[in-house]
This record gives structure tokens, C-alpha cells and sequence, in this order.
């Protein structure tokens, strides 16, 4: 029999109703800057907020791979426990995730492979309600043609656990990584631009030592990626940063949002 881990935010961070679903993802890859250049990111990092905050953030750097859409089948994908604390890396025991597009076939094969790790365990009650992952697969289902997922929820993890996945995961083109991640979180407006300015300037520089709580939510994973990125000679691009004051509108009290491209 196979198991399904259903969506668990769909209603509230995206629309449940697949049709307003697509469409606001196809408006958000539509508005969002291509550069043109001829190289799609290997990796991403995006936002995980309520699709009105963020979306458009993360359309940023999904938009980008659709030159390399057709090549990708496997997408791995780590994101911050919000809800359920443990030590090091989760995975699923399970065969498929499900949104309102459909469902997404789990490469349970390599989620083995992870789990054979000290720090990697299955741990389904670290997925069952996390939206840190669970935002990111419609834009997933929307850009790219067939692809299995190898979902990963970071807990109380060290950046060189995660750089350790990412080491065995990596692969070549048919392979993407996406780590999920928001920046600063219920500053005044002014105060959280000048945090998330200087958060991106230390990702850019793959400076993730000096990345704090206060920067980004996701600091286990987005660390991960730059230690990689920094041990391979990779390099990270912003391509968007703004916060819900510049999606939404009010701006006494908001989040920051950034959109990374590696190579």
C-alpha cells in the first residue's frame, strides 16, 4: 500500500483549489526576471513563507530553471523544523507527498542511503505539519516536467551534517537542491532591510559562520550549502531580497525574504 503524506497548509500558506493554485504560480514565474544567462542555478535558496508574503521572492530563482526544466528529475530538498524538535537530519518513511497538483514520488532509495548516516533518521512527525518543505512543491510541480523528491527536515543539526548530504546527494544536472529558508523575522521595516542586506552579503561570501538565529530561520541548511559551496569553489548570487512590508504592504512588522542562485 503506499503512503502519502498529504498536504498539511494547503488553505493557508497557498490556495487549496488547484486551479487558483496554478494561476497564482504561473502569475508569480510570469512577473519574476529571467537574466537570460545560459547556465540554470544547481542550487536555490527560497523563501518558505504564505505564498501573498514570499511568492513572488521565490519566483525569483524558480524561474531560472525552466531552461533546465526537462533535465531535472530528482530534487532534494532541506528545510527548518518549525514544529517538532530533534537532533540532526529527518527523512520520511514514506512513498509519496501530495498537494492539490498531485502527488510526488519520494527517491526512497536515496532517502535510505541518507539514513544509513548516524545523524540522518526516519522521522515522519518532523513532516506530518512542516511548511518549510511543503511551500516549495507546487512551485516544484509547476516548473519542472517529472522529478522524484528526497525531502529533508533539519533539526538541532551542525552545517557540516548537512554539507555531509549534500556531498553524497549532489549528482550533476539531473539533480537540484533547494534549501528553504526566510531572513529576519518581526523587525520594523528599515531595521530588517539593513539585517537581510547584510545576511545576503555574508551568503554571497559564503561566510555562513557568522550567520546567527536572527538571520535566517533556515541557518542550519542555508550554512550546509555554503560550506559546500565554499569547498567546491561554487558561487552564490542574490537575485531578490525584499520582505512582507514590500509584498504585503505594512511594514511595523515584518519578515525578510531572499532568493539565491548557486553554481
Amino acid at each position: 500500500m503506499t503512503k502519502i503524506r498529504p498536504p498539511a497548509v494547503a488553505g493557508a500558506f497557498y490556495p487549496e483549489n488547484p486551479v487558483q493554485l496554478q494561476s497564482m504560480i504561473d502569475y508569480f514565474l510570469d512577473e519574476a526576471e529571467d537574466d537570460g544567462q545560459s547556465n540554470p542555478p544547481k542550487a536555490i535558496i527560497v523563501p518558505h513563507a504564505g505564498y501573498i508574503y514570499s511568492g513572488p521572492v521565490a519566483a525569483s530563482a524558480y524561474a531560472r530553471l525552466k531552461k533546465q526544466a526537462d533535465k531535472i528529475t530528482r530534487v532534494v530538498l532541506i528545510g527548518p523544523s518549525h514544529r517538532v524538535a530533534f537532533a540532526g537530519l529527518a527523512v520520511p518513511s514514506v512513498d509519496e507527498f501530495a498537494t492539490p497538483l498531485g502527488n510526488i514520488r519520494i527517491d526512497t532509495q536515496t532517502v535510505a542511503e541518507l539514513a544509513t548516516l548516524p545523524f540522518v533518521h526516519y522521522l515522519n512527525q518532523a513532516h506530518s505539519m512542516e511548511h518549510s518543505l511543503e511551500v516549495q512543491l507546487p512551485f516544484l510541480q509547476a516548473v519542472l516536467k517529472s522529478f522524484q523528491l528526497v525531502p529533508i527536515v533539519a533539526g538541532d543539526a551542525s552545517a557540516d551534517q548537512v554539507r555531509q548530504v549534500l556531498e553524497k546527494v549532489w549528482g550533476g544536472p539531473e539533480t537540484l537542491i533547494v534549501i528553504s529558508s526566510d531572513l529576519s523575522h518581526y523587525h520594523d521595516y528599515e531595521t530588517a532591510r539593513e539585517m537581510d542586506s547584510y545576511t545576503s552579503r555574508l551568503i554571497e561570501a559564503k561566510q555562513y559562520e557568522n550567520l546567527d538565529f536572527d538571520s535566517a530561520c533556515g541557518r542550519t541548511p542555508v550554512s550546509g550549502l555554503l560550506a559546500y559551496a565554499r569547498d567546491h569553489d561554487l558561487s552564490v548570487k542574490t537575485v531578490d531580497l525584499r520582505n512582507s512590508g514590500d509584498t504585503v504592504g505594512d511594514k511595523n512588522r515584518v519578515v525578510g525574504y531572499g532568493a539565491y542562485v548557486i553554481n
